[in-house]
């Protein structure tokens, strides 16, 4: 046999080897039963040694593996408010509480693009209370009309309680509000909507 048929008959086998090696493998990797993912290259760090949260774990009393906080601790960055949601603590907030913040452009600029995402569907967008969830009949109670006499004789800190801890049909903004935000959309209501300087 010349070397020229000998190299025409390997090369036909290797590619034949070749087709089935490619065919075997797109076949060998589906997977069947959806449970076994293949060959993985580092499997300590796809399975986790970790207890899950809901998972009984040994290593406490009550056998449970997510404990409660440690008594007293606070989260990273959260001050305690320490005014209760009762009509006593909204009058103290509004006598210890002032505005840290100045009416400067930029704390306008920011209190009036947080006063529109956060008050203005209710309140309106002058404060009138007249805002589209009531306009549009999708709250049937009008929301508090920041212009009445009574908001605007308000002090800033009762107006921060309010928004903090919600009042009437109100609820608490303080999840959804950081409290820099709070001061700013105040320092937008009584400046630019009820002209407070």
């Amino acid at each position: 046999m010349s070397i020229i048929k000998k190299t025409a008959y390997l090369l036909s086998q290797f590619s034949i080897l070749t087709v089935g090696l490619v065919v075997g493998s797109f076949f060998n990797s589906c997977d069947r039963t959806r449970n076994d993912k293949g060959y993985e290259y580092f499997p300590d760090m796809v399975h986790s040694m970790a207890y899950e949260t809901y998972s009984p774990n040994p290593n406490y009393k009550d056998g449970k593996t997510q404990q409660p906080p440690v008594a007293g601790t606070i989260n990273r960055e959260i001050v305690p408010y320490p005014y209760s949601n009762t009509e006593e603590g909204r009058a103290r907030a509004g006598q210890e509480l002032s505005n840290p913040f100045t009416p400067t452009a930029g704390n306008l600029v920011a209190g009036k693009e947080k006063y529109t995402i956060f008050c203005g569907n209710c309140h309106g967008e002058k404060g009138d209370g007249n805002g589209y969830l009531f306009t549009s009949k999708r709250f049937p109670i009008k929301p508090a009309n920041y212009l009445s006499d009574r908001v605007m004789n308000l002090p800033a800190g009762e107006i921060y309680h309010v928004i903090t801890n919600g009042y009437n049909t109100m609820g608490a903004h303080a999840a959804q509000i950081v409290p820099e935000d709070r001061w700013k959309i105040i320092l937008y209501l009584q400046h630019d909507l009820q002209h407070i300087k």
